[in-house]
């Protein structure tokens, strides 16, 4: 209820953000018609329109991605029609193509005869939902982020709903209130001639924003800075952080004793879409057993630097009654793939059991949120114990010694703790050192985007990089197409820049989607990175991307303090999805 609460108020702050800017002359061209009739039926269908089209992206790919861009094109035609009209009535009278008449049909209540019904305020509302697209502040970005983790649901779908009622309210106060300013005018000035026209050019300046992107650029820009304040402080107060974080952020530590209550939670098993290294095992086949889950995903920082440490567990304990089970709940569409996760179990020595939780069930039945996170159960069946992130390694160690010594008193356990060198991307971070947060390059989750103009959403765009970047901010050059959760090269020599403070830089990338591999040079303020360099590159800086995974870029040596970090790929087609820092 407090996350409904949360979405109606973020959706009532649009109003004061400039992302609202270019759809108010749409609504506002309907100021003089009866509320009832023509306003509401429009904010209506435009806040279901919406939530079912936000909706329907956050599973539809990108097939619905470019339904939608011609439905923004059909809907920037119509307005053009209306505020032509708007200008010249004569302009309406003289059409006759059947697609013009619609388009008249569409638009004749908004010009000076007050004609019109329901149905035509219902289209308008229509075609304002496609065209909408409020900035992703905080509250916005939160529920964008729960349906990528979570997956759409009827939840979802209420919580966008929610979140554009509340646009819609503040629309529906201004609306009425400038309904009254209008026949105030009307009736002392005797001004509708040019009350109309001022809303036809109102109406094609908004289109002119529309069509290009500068309601997603600009506006979204300055948006931010005007209500993300507000916003967060709200999600501060009702909603904190440690709740609703993306799981694969969290390094900080999180755990708890179970005593005995009851979680029948290993029955989730059986929501597996694959076993790898095991046949799939159930409930019933552990019983008896220590059982460790590590939730996981092969492209997460995080996770890899836990990997080291279940890997020694599960080979220093499995005679003595412990069952390691990695739950491979994957985050991007390509850790999907049964291919790319074998070959990384393979990568990374795991000879465990792997599931394969594709449909996010065995997470649904832990209710669990984190990448990584390990769940340590008796032989009873019972959550003990949990811990979330990386960390405390120790601890986790002597529950699972104390849990194998619940089991059978008599039986004798290896001695000491493990003592772990891990290498490369698995080797533990400097978090004293890390400045820099993780950084989706998808415009669904990301921040401190630099370029000029902002992003381009779904749609190719040439960008350039600021001559100078701030700690955290991050700009492309060349041309990419920015989606939901990834931005991909449609041009070779694009650039990614990003200006950070960590010992270590890692991005995961993935070849074309023909699977042509894409080479790369890394600089560091513009020099070959030498012996900083990570284990993906070389002295030089050069690497090339084969597959889908995550790739350590830089490894510092000496000293740490802020750098501006480049990658530059020489063939098109590459594949960016987030940095990771350590």
């Amino acid at each position: 209820m407090v996350l409904f609460v949360l979405a109606f108020l973020g959706g009532v702050l649009t109003i004061l953000s400039p992302c609202i800017l270019p759809i108010l002359p749409f609504t506002f061209a309907r100021a003089d018609q009866p509320f009832r009739k023509s306003g509401l039926p429009l904010l209506l269908s435009m806040a279901v329109t919406f939530a079912a089209v936000a909706s329907l992206a956050v599973v539809g790919g990108s097939w619905l991605v470019r339904a939608n861009q011609y439905g923004r094109i059909a809907a920037l035609i119509v307005f053009a029609i209306l505020g032509l009209s708007l200008l010249w009535p004569a302009f309406a009278e003289r059409l006759s193509r059947p697609f013009v008449q619609l388009g008249n049909r569409l638009t004749n209540s908004a010009s000076s005869d007050s004609r019109g019904g329901v149905l035509q305020s219902l289209l308008l509302g229509v075609a304002t939902g496609l065209l909408w697209a409020p900035c992703a502040g905080p509250i916005l970005g939160l529920i964008l982020a729960g349906a990528a983790l979570q997956g759409a649901s009827a939840h979802t779908t209420l919580l966008l709903f929610t979140y554009a009622v509340g646009s819609i309210s503040s629309l529906a106060v201004a609306l009425l209130a400038g309904g009254r300013v209008f026949e105030a005018m009307k009736r002392s000035l005797g001004a509708e001639e040019w009350i109309r026209r001022i809303l036809g050019v109102a109406v094609l300046a908004g289109v002119f924003l529309v069509a290009f992107g500068l309601d997603r650029g600009l506006l979204t820009r300055l948006s931010l800075s005007s209500t993300s304040g507000v916003e967060q402080s709200l999600l501060d107060r009702f909603h904190p952080r440690s709740t609703d974080k993306p799981a694969d952020q969290m390094t900080m530590t999180s755990n708890s004793t179970g005593g005995s209550t009851q979680v029948s939670v290993l029955a989730g098993l059986s929501g597996a879409t694959d076993w790898i290294n095991s046949p799939p095992l159930t409930a019933d086949q552990l019983k008896g057993k220590v059982v460790l889950i590590d939730f996981w995903t092969y492209s997460c920082i995080n996770c890899l630097r836990t990997l080291p440490y279940v890997r020694a567990w599960a080979d220093k304990y499995k005679d003595s009654g412990l069952v390691v089970i990695g739950v491979h709940t994957p985050e991007f569409p390509f850790e999907k793939d049964l291919s790319n996760v074998q070959k990384a179990v393979h990568d990374f020595g795991i000879t465990y059991p792997v599931a394969m939780d594709n449909n996010n069930k065995i997470w649904n039945a832990f209710s669990n949120q984190y990448w990584p996170a390990h769940y340590f159960i008796d032989a009873n069946g019972k959550v003990r114990f949990h811990h979330f992130g990386e960390g405390n390694y120790d601890e986790s160690e002597r529950w699972i010694q104390d849990l194998l010594k619940e089991r059978n008193a008599q039986q004798a356990l290896p001695a000491g703790i493990v003592n772990v060198q891990a290498h490369g991307a698995e080797a533990a971070p400097d978090m004293d050192d890390v400045r820099s947060p993780e950084t989706y390059v998808g415009y669904q989750r990301t921040q401190h985007f630099a370029s000029p103009g902002g992003l381009n959403q779904d749609g190719p765009k040439l960008y350039s990089i600021p001559p100078q970047l701030e700690l955290n901010q991050w700009a492309l050059a060349g041309k990419w197409i920015d989606q939901g959760q990834i931005a991909v090269l449609a041009s070779a020599r694009g650039k990614i820049a990003f200006r950070f403070h960590a010992r270590d830089l890692h991005l995961v990338l993935g070849p074309s989607v023909d699977g042509k591999p894409v080479r790369f040079r890394v600089t560091i303020d513009g020099k070959a990175p030498g012996e900083n360099h990570g284990v993906d590159t070389n002295d030089n800086g050069d690497g090339i991307v084969t597959e889908n995974r995550l790739y350590q870029l830089v490894r510092q040596k000496g000293a740490i303090t802020d750098h501006t970090f480049t990658i530059e790929f020489l063939n098109p087609g590459v594949q960016a999805f987030a940095f990771t820092f350590g």
